[in-house]
């Protein structure tokens, strides 16, 4: 189960009405938190009901079992229950938890970069029954007993898509989370010129070359694009140092695309979530200490990298692969991935340690 990492964005004027201003007084009843936890525990546990023994026995892990940080974002086998051995009510229900945690904008982009994989198949030449690319491999996974009082967590991941959902008393993390798309620009058919990650990719560029010459020699990192993000699928995730031009050193302009970028990413959670990591993010410096990176050619179809960085927040951008037409697309949060600044303070208030949470109605293990 995935972290939840949400970043924080807070331009004054340039958020989207889609995000609340963190720092205007909430008209919210103050138990908004506890009423979408319940929202979400019930989700869960509508989804749980709905199995079967045997899929139980696959979708339900312990919150401590080790693979929870197993995620990755290759085509790969899988542990988890996939929507290929889920009746269409199940299907519905699992979509349901989906929807508690993500925005509606979230759930249709994870649903694209799904139904890419048959774009994909057909490009590839791949038969029938070859199962490399299946628009319904993608897994559900329950990491303990979902509660509103405890740790929990799930994971949805498969081919280029994996969130890692981590709720700590009500309090929810989604990092690391990933999003991909190949081809990142279909190239032919009755979906040519369709972009599921048109946005990922034009506001990093329109930044780029917004910036004078003299920014451009410090955000420019390297002559050539690496070829994946840099941090990879690495458990936790780290870069040695801030690199790139600093937010400070950019004309207004340039900061609202910076804006843009991290509004791109927050959109795509609900809005609990989205304003809590802002909070975050603010506390550690908020806009002014993040920094941008660019990796490689400026020019379309051509390889290319970018970051937005900060203390709490790292966004990792990459298409260099199938000639840059291969988008990976990553949000860590370096300090709360999998939940752990959460967990730790959790576990410290309540002295309790890292206690042992058997997933719901099963004594099976994984």
């Amino acid at each position: 189960m995935k972290k939840t990492i949400l970043l924080a964005v807070v331009a004054v004027g340039v958020l989207s009405v889609y995000f609340i201003n963190p720092f205007e007084k909430s008209e919210q009843p103050a138990n908004t938190n506890a009423v979408e936890a319940s929202t979400r525990v019930k989700a869960a546990m509508d989804f749980i009901n709905a199995l079967d023994g045997s899929q139980k026995s696959k979708a339900l892990f312990d919150f401590n079992d080790e693979e929870r940080y197993n995620w990755h974002f290759i085509p790969r086998e899988r542990e988890g229950l996939d929507l290929r051995n889920m009746n269409e009510a199940q299907k519905v229900k699992a979509f349901g938890l989906l929807n508690t945690f993500l925005s509606d904008q979230g759930v249709a982009k994870a649903k694209s970069i799904m139904q890419l994989e048959i774009i994909l198949k057909a490009l590839e030449n791949l038969p029938p029954e070859n199962d490399r690319r299946h628009p319904e491999k993608y897994y559900f996974s329950i990491f303990g007993q979902p509660s509103d009082t405890k740790p929990w967590g799930w994971r949805l991941e498969g081919h280029h898509l994996s969130i890692n959902f981590t709720s700590v008393t009500g309090e929810v993390t989604v990092t690391p989370a990933f999003w991909g798309a190949n081809p990142a620009k279909v190239p032919s058919g009755d979906k040519k010129g369709m972009r599921i990650l048109k946005d990922e990719e034009d506001l990093g560029r329109a930044l780029v070359k917004l910036l004078n010459p003299s920014q451009q020699k410090v955000a420019i990192i390297m002559e050539d694009a690496p070829d994946d993000v840099v941090t990879g699928a690495d458990r936790k995730a780290s870069l040695e140092k801030f690199s790139g031009l600093k937010f400070t050193e950019m004309n207004a302009a340039q900061q609202t695309l910076v804006q843009q970028i991290l509004d791109l990413v927050f959109s795509n959670v609900t809005p609990d979530i989205a304003k809590a990591q802002m909070k975050v993010m603010q506390e550690a410096g908020g806009m002014d200490a993040l920094y941008f990176a660019w990796a490689g050619s400026l020019e379309v179809g051509a390889r290319h990298y970018y970051r937005v960085h900060g203390p709490t927040i790292l966004i990792e951008y990459d298409n260099t692969q199938n000639d840059a037409n291969h988008i990976h697309f990553v949000w860590r949060d370096l300090t709360n991935d999998f939940g752990e600044d959460l967990l730790a303070k959790h576990y410290k208030e309540s002295g309790s340690g890292h206690g042992h949470s058997h997933g719901p109605g099963s004594d099976h293990t994984h």
